[in-house]
């Protein structure tokens, strides 16, 4: 690797860079695994000896599939890398930019979750309960933020993930096509007396500041998971699993 190309490739740790030049960043054996089997276009992989020594099978199977694999310098590496002390192994994707439909009769859709753990998070209980199509507002975090990816499992790579320009035109669409809008809220209706439509869109919001009124105006219907104790509310992510337990049963 030249150091030009080192500190092209380097550059790709700003989300700025990552969108300019439609390709992002996946550490480790298996969550880069996980992104060549499910399509995605990868540029190069690049490895230390640590690798070459422990994973000789695996850097043998990639040079069928990956075009430039090569070794270089942990300093180097770990200058790719969003955290201190990454795996000894990193690769460079393309954007998947194949044409994508709204498909399926439960479709998430989240309002400025802006946590890539978070995000993260609700994409692995989706893909996990079902779920193909999520669509995100604008505010939401870019779904190949390394966290992200990291925090998805890999899930990112599985689903039909819509980043809107225009989320509440979106959910009016959707609203025409007989979706049913329906909110997570606390002071919504008890999921688990909730009987829903045939097509549903579950809108999940930012846990700090709660739907907006723009939302609210659009939603049909709020649910919320029923309070037994003392907490003030959960963490948007963990309801996502429980709601979506109960949505898919």
């Amino acid at each position: 690797m030249t150091r030009a190309e080192l500190k092209y490739y380097t550059s790709l740790t700003l989300k700025k860079n990552r969108i300019e030049e439609a390709k992002f960043v996946v550490e480790g054996i298996k969550l880069i695994g996980e992104a060549i089997s499910s399509g995605f276009y990868c540029e190069a992989i690049f490895y230390t000896n640590a690798v070459s020594d422990k994973e000789e099978d695996f850097v043998d199977s990639l040079r069928k599939k990956v075009l430039r694999i090569e070794e270089i310098r942990r300093e180097d590496l770990y200058r790719l890398a969003d955290v201190k002390t990454p795996q000894e192994v990193i690769a460079v994707f393309y954007n998947d930019e194949k044409e994508k439909e709204f498909k399926g009769d439960l479709i998430v859709a989240l309002e400025n979750i802006n946590d890539p753990g978070n995000l993260g998070t609700i994409l692995r209980s989706s893909d996990w309960f079902g779920v193909s199509t999520i669509l995100l507002s604008e505010n939401c975090a870019e779904i190949y933020n390394p966290k992200v990816i990291r925090a998805s499992a890999g899930s990112v790579f599985h689903l039909n993930i819509f980043e809107s320009n225009n989320f509440y035109q979106q959910l009016e669409e959707l609203k025409s096509k007989n979706y049913q809008v329906c909110c997570a809220d606390l002071a919504g209706e008890n999921i688990y007396n909730f009987t829903k439509n045939s097509s549903l869109v579950l809108v999940l919001a930012n846990e700090a500041s709660g739907p907006t009124d723009e939302l609210l105006r659009l939603c049909d219907i709020k649910i919320t998971i029923p309070r037994k104790g003392n907490a003030e509310s959960l963490n948007v992510a963990t309801a996502s699993a429980i709601i979506l337990s109960e949505l898919t049963k």
